[in-house]
């Protein structure tokens, strides 16, 4: 059985993220990897009903929207990736625990302590092999969004680059597993900076460069 690798994206509104997943998720399949792809919030049954209403419901409290983002991750990490990664598979994973830091933390002002023992506690400990930061400056971010409908691309600007300040934040401390990618480069360019990120990872069990140099 394979080695389990647990791969995830993180980044602001607009960032490209999910599609930059998404690529990954498709050419690791070409190249014959068993894998996984998910996202968050969601990717369960019970996330996907979480989604909705985090995501599109009016008059949430933070505390409710922080608790439902941690009910979702429950779910996911109990009945898809933890599974997964037991089976030898590599999992790609749209948004993990860091976002309920950069949006929860240093967007809504929440008490960072206090969210990272909620994250260990709904995680059990999971924690990514290797996480790649989509950044972009969050103006750029908005402006890619045709629709600002959903309660995280309604919040002000502050907001935004509190987020990206914070990711930012996160990425530096842990150089060992976070890679930052240039988001405003060409879309080809970044898959391409990203695939050898994981060709390295995949092959050597290690990332190359750092988080400020890398890609930027």
């Amino acid at each position: 059985m394979a080695d389990p690798v647990f791969i995830v994206f993180e980044g602001g509104e607009g960032s490209g993220k999910s599609t930059q997943a998404s690529a990954l998720y498709s050419r690791l399949r070409k190249v014959g990897y068993n894998v996984v792809y998910t996202h968050e919030p969601g990717g369960t049954d019970l996330g996907e009903k979480l989604r909705r209403w985090v995501k599109w419901g009016r008059d949430v409290t933070i505390p409710a929207e922080l608790l439902l983002f941690l009910a979702s991750r429950s779910q996911l990490v109990t009945k898809v990736i933890r599974p997964a990664l037991e089976k030898g598979s590599i999992v790609v994973c749209d948004r993990f625990a860091a976002s309920t830091i950069a949006y929860q933390g240093h967007g809504r002002g929440m008490d960072l302590g206090l969210l990272e023992s909620l994250n260990n506690f709904v995680t059990d400990g999971l924690a990514p092999d290797l996480v790649f930061l989509m950044d972009l400056d969050a103006e750029e971010g908005l402006s890619r969004k045709k629709r600002k409908w959903d309660a995280f691309e309604r919040e002000e600007f502050i907001f935004h680059q509190k987020v990206r300040d914070g990711y930012m934040e996160i990425a530096i401390a842990a150089p060992e597993k976070w890679v930052v990618i240039n988001a405003e480069l060409p879309e080809v360019q970044v898959g391409e900076i990203i695939w050898e990120q994981v060709r390295d990872f995949l092959t050597y069990g290690r990332r190359s460069g750092s988080p400020a140099t890398s890609s930027l």
